[in-house]
């Protein structure tokens, strides 16, 4: 029993930082010490903290302590969407429907990314699935309905 509550009390130490990490590197973006807030951001990012993936996404997206890149924005969209983080998923989202970094546009796979993003619970993906659907076509929808249908069982099995 002794040998049990010193491991408990090491692997709550672990599991800690990184949450400390991302507020740390949050502050750190807020007061724009963006090059500080993506060293603090690394390690969780590394290991596949979706928050931390997100806020590096971003940084890489606007050019924050990093040079501009949409690529590799994307790329980190898309790793923290994969593990259901809404804001990343409507970052994914608004990349299909603007073609960044693609050979043209693709609504469908906009459309699809926007509404997991809104079951994920972000307030805003209702309003971009909203206008991406007008610019397509019912067999458009009726694809990306059926995208929709596939992601959803295993991202949100209970929504």
């Amino acid at each position: 029993m002794t040998r049990i509550i010193p491991a408990l009390m090491l692997m709550a130490t672990l599991a800690m930082p990184a949450g400390a990490e991302i507020e740390e590197a949050r502050d750190l973006m807020e007061a724009g010490r963006f090059e500080e807030a993506r060293e603090a951001l690394w390690p969780a990012a590394r290991s596949g903290n979706a928050d931390a993936e997100e806020l590096i996404g971003v940084m890489y997206a606007l050019g924050l302590g990093v040079e501009k890149d949409p690529i590799r924005a994307f790329d980190w969209y898309l790793r923290s969407a994969m593990k259901g983080h809404p804001g990343a998923q409507s970052g994914v989202g608004w990349y299909y429907e603007e073609g960044i970094g693609m050979p043209a546009p693709d609504l469908v796979r906009a459309y699809m990314w926007y509404v997991l993003s809104a079951i994920g619970g972000d307030p805003d993906a209702a309003i971009s699935q909203e206008e991406v659907v007008k610019k397509m076509s019912p067999d458009q929808i009726k694809q990306a309905a059926a995208m929709v249908a596939d992601y959803r069982v295993w991202m949100y099995p209970f929504r």
